[in-house]
């Protein structure tokens, strides 16, 4: 399915290009009745590790776009388009976050840096308990592989933390609808990190916790993952057709 600047409607936004193997499933499920346009972002070793550098660049690619977009991320990926639908509002027509809590800058990095400061003992070590954290069991040969990807995601994700310090990000929801999805068994983003954005929803709003999840639950379920992205894409459908005729119904009104 080609796609133009133009009929561009969906962007998923990937800032871990180490893990974009772990999207490809949950991407082919969606394409196959929405075209998507994916949107990347890799940190380089020279470059200060930024989140605000990465969010100039996505704006650059989406002030090209015609119309409001639906964003869509898992991770770091997620935050970024939670930051630009804060930012730029009028850009974004929805907004569905993946693996994303309420406190939004919490991510795996953030749980591998304080395990590194609580635990005194190697990085490798520290690494293979996110592993099993991540991707639930598994054995040793697939630990190691995992364990590769992880340290490469350390250098080349524009998380904003370090050894030295975690960061926090204010909390809060966004104009534009907006749908949270986690795992039920994600350690990362837990049940009440997950159900803490409840605070901040509105009738159309959607969360959706993955039944048997991890933290890379659309990667083991994308089939499952996809369906409920897609029913949250078509209300939204709905919720405008909905909303003009509710426009036009009071102008009728007050015109006769």
């Amino acid at each position: 399915m080609s796609i133009t600047i133009q009929t561009v409607q969906t962007v998923w936004i990937d800032a871990n290009p180490s893990f974009k193997r772990f999207h490809q499933r949950l991407l082919r499920c969606l394409t196959r009745l929405e075209a998507i346009a994916c949107w990347e972002y890799q940190q380089e070793l020279d470059e200060p590790c930024s989140l605000d550098i990465a969010l100039s660049l996505l704006h650059d690619y989406l002030k090209n776009l015609s119309r409001p977009v639906n964003l869509i991320g898992h991770g770091t990926g997620g935050l970024l388009g939670l930051l630009y639908a804060r930012k730029y509002p009028h850009r974004v027509k929805s907004l569905t976050l993946l693996g994303v809590g309420y406190h939004p800058a919490v991510d795996w990095q953030a749980h591998y840096y304080a395990s590194r400061k609580l635990l005194p003992c190697s990085q490798n070590l520290v690494l293979a308990q996110m592993v099993q954290k991540l991707f639930g069991y598994q054995n040793r040969y697939n630990t190691k592989g995992l364990i590769k990807i992880l340290q490469q995601d350390l250098k080349t994700s524009p998380s904003p933390h370090s050894l030295y310090q975690q960061v926090s990000l204010p909390t809060g929801g966004v104009i534009a609808p907006m749908m949270v999805c986690g795992g039920e068994h994600d350690s990362i983003i837990d049940f009440n990190s997950l159900s803490g954005w409840l605070s901040y929803f509105r009738e159309y709003d959607v969360i959706w916790e993955c039944p048997q999840g991890c933290h890379f639950f659309h990667f083991f379920f994308p089939d499952k993952t996809s369906r409920q992205i897609i029913k949250f894409w078509d209300s939204l459908a709905k919720l405008n057709v909905s909303s003009q005729t509710k426009v036009r119904k009071e102008t009728c009104e007050q015109l006769s």
